[in-house]
């Protein structure tokens, strides 16, 4: 069976789909006025009790210790700020080039300067020295004549550069939220939550957090709080939710009041980036006016137009843009960010347009034996790498490893894991081939001298065979419960707003309908389909729009699927409407079964709107196809994954129609049932 654009299969993936406890979720909803679905989504994160979902529907209701007790060095950290304020000493500030590192400097120079300090500030360049305060920069404050470093998201790792500093009579107190090394640099003070009980809410704030907590104690102490707490809790939710950290314990409470404070901020380069992205605040939790952004406003909106800055541009100007009061140049800035973000975007497509090249051409067929990908190839930007190993490991679902020449001699890298591969790990394991590596279980960032490539190739494929099995080199879809079309409205959507903020360990829900029929698809805009699914319940049809972003390479999707999504607000026109946004997609289960196990011996007879009909599944080539034959000889042919079909009296004379329209949906679902029958 040929069409003009032949589908590529469906998505590979393994659906992981969460338990359905229906007692405990029913008893959940009884006690908490919630409808049962969402009942479940709370237990599946941890939630059996009317309490425990009472505290994480009501983060405002958790009893927060003081930073102060949880956080050994806050006092001295605090008394070093307060003390070179009132000397009017200079202090600098070294940041990072990610969102988190330059929110955090941006709220640190924002709340310093109306606090009274003579302060400045030093990102170290992605390009030419890396992450992460280095002697440079230690040098060139003490030339300036700076009596006190701060260092935000980074400086835990940074032995050599720190203790340079105390040797040249520098103050040094370290912000940072990254793992802890064996040897803790010399610094005055250090802010880690990784340094603090496990047990504390602040465990999980990421580097921006750090900032603000010791920006509010320090406010606190000088008796200067009034007005400065909503500019921060701004700029702590961008950088919170950009750099992927928890939204449970005190980044939940804190993000939540953040999101409804941003559409109305004071900053004037958060207005304007929030202008420049074309964002709409929309209404908060039901019974309330207050409009409130969605982490997702950030995730997809704002925070990629800080990070391109980040990536390919000078972080100089994401700095300016949050700490300017001028609106002008908020303006100005806020357009630079979408300017590079849009050549952020262009970049990333046509690297990873030739990274897939250069899979399919050299790698492909060596996945299941390696287990790993490791793609290397000259002029890709290292800023953006790591964006397009996310884009491969989702399309491969093998653990990538993607580099490129930063000179003749040096190749540099980002990796990304599935969740059975620890990235940190396997760059440990080729420790004698690498030069500068680091990171955690999901990311990591790596350089190695070029001549080292095949070994590292090597090394890389026997690591992940020992922790690899075939099963795992399929993207992992984590799913958390089934629903119909029907049960999908406008209220069940505003009970979800009680999940927000979702982010990293409380993800967006997800949901799974079986068996919908594809009534339309259409591509649009750079390789999206458009659909319109149907499904039909006690002889009512329910219909729904979808989107499935960046799955050009599935179209045409077939007539019938079971699909796994989340749920979405669409306001067009001033008319809003519930739409899917599909993150997977699988042959119903029974009908894969029924074209994988029959042989061509299952035929069967039926009946379909008063006509007789025969059927079968038989082989073509390497697949199964179903043929129905009517009395008068003619035959319809599905291919389960192709969503056009044959019609004629033979092959060579067939025509191609479309399997969704319903008159021949109705006759093929008709077939499958009764040869479902004869098979069980």
């Amino acid at each position: 069976m040929t069409n003009e654009h032949p589908p590529q299969g469906l998505p590979t993936q393994r659906w992981q789909i969460a338990p359905a406890n229906t007692e405990l979720a029913q008893n959940l909803a009884n006690l908490t006025n919630l409808s049962p679905i969402i009942s479940q989504l709370l237990i599946n994160r941890g939630m059996e009790t009317p309490e425990d979902a009472q505290k994480f529907i009501n983060p405002e209701s958790l009893n927060l210790p003081s930073p102060w007790e949880d956080f050994p060095d806050l006092a001295v950290s605090v008394e070093l700020l307060a003390n070179a304020i009132a000397n009017q000493e200079k202090i600098a500030i070294c940041g990072d080039y990610d969102a988190d590192g330059m929110t955090s400097t941006a709220l640190l120079l924002r709340s310093l300067r109306v606090l009274g300090a003579n302060v400045d500030y030093a990102i170290p360049s992605r390009m030419h020295e890396g992450y992460g305060i280095n002697k440079r920069i230690v040098e060139e404050f003490k030339s300036e004549g700076i009596g006190l470093i701060l260092t935000v998201d980074n400086g835990i790792s940074a032995f050599e550069p720190i203790a340079r500093a105390r040797e040249l009579g520098l103050k040094v107190i370290i912000t940072d939220h990254h793992d802890i090394p064996q040897n803790l640099p010399p610094a005055n003070a250090i802010l880690n939550p990784k340094l603090i009980a496990e047990s504390s809410p602040y465990r999980g704030v990421a580097g921006v957090g750090v900032a603000y907590i010791l920006a509010v104690c320090l406010a606190q102490q000088l008796g200067e709080l009034k007005g400065l707490v909503q500019p921060m809790l701004a700029l702590f939710t961008l950088g919170t939710i950009a750099d992927l950290a928890p939204l449970t314990g005190v980044n939940r409470r804190w993000v939540k009041r953040g999101l409804k404070l941003l559409p109305k901020s004071t900053i004037a380069g958060v207005k304007a980036l929030i202008q420049v992205a074309g964002v709409q605040a929309s209404e908060g939790e039901k019974n309330q006016n207050s409009k409130s952004l969605k982490p997702e406003d950030i995730g997809f909106r704002l925070g990629p137009r800080i990070n391109a800055i980040g990536r390919i541009g000078n972080p100089q100007t994401v700095i300016e843009l949050l700490t300017t009061d001028d609106v002008g140049v908020a303006l100005e800035r806020a357009m630079q960010c979408e300017q590079i973000n849009i050549q952020r975007q262009q970049m990333c497509e046509q690297i990873e347009q030739e990274a897939i090249a250069l899979v399919e051409d050299l790698y492909v067929e060596y996945l299941h034996k390696d287990r790993v990908l490791v793609v290397v190839k000259d002029n890709w930007h290292h800023g953006v790498i790591g964006i397009v190993a996310s884009r491969l490991l989702e399309r491969y679902g093998v653990p990538v490893f993607i580099g490129t020449y930063e000179n003749e001699g040096i190749i540099r890298g980002s990796a990304r894991g599935i969740p059975e591969f620890h990235v940190f790990e396997a760059l440990q394991y080729a420790d004698d081939l690498l030069g500068k590596y680091g990171g955690h279980k999901a990311a990591g960032g790596f350089s190695l001298p070029a001549d080292n490539l095949l070994a590292l190739r090597s090394r890389l494929a026997e690591f992940a065979n020992q922790c690899l099995e075939i099963q795992h080199l399929k993207p992992l879809l984590k799913i958390d419960a089934q629903a119909n079309l029907n049960q999908i409205n406008h209220d069940l959507y505003q009970q979800l707003n009680i999940l927000h903020p979702c982010g990293i360990e409380n993800p967006d829900p997800i949901f799974w309908t079986a068996n919908v029929q594809v009534i339309q698809q259409q591509i649009v805009g750079k390789g999206h389909i458009k659909l319109t699914l149907a499904q039909t319940i006690d002889n009512k049809r329910y219909e729904m729009k979808a989107i499935a972003w960046r799955w050009r390479d599935y179209f045409p999707l077939p007539s019938r699927v079971d699909i796994a999504y989340k749920l979405r607000e669409n306001n067009f026109n001033g008319n809003t409407h519930i739409e899917m946004e599909l993150v997977g997609v699988r042959l119903p289960q029974q009908v894969e079964k029924l074209f994988t196990t029959s042989t061509p011996s299952k035929r069967t007879n039926f009946e379909y709107k008063q006509r007789q009909y025969t059927c079968g599944i038989y082989q073509n080539g390497v697949s199964s196809e179903l043929r129905i034959k009517n009395t008068e000889g003619k035959v319809l042919v599905m291919q389960p994954e192709n969503k056009l079909g044959l019609l004629g009296i033979n092959r060579d004379d067939a025509k191609q129609i479309d399997l969704s329209l319903p008159q021949y949906d109705g006759i093929i679902q008709a077939a499958i049932q009764a040869l479902l029958v004869i098979s069980n």
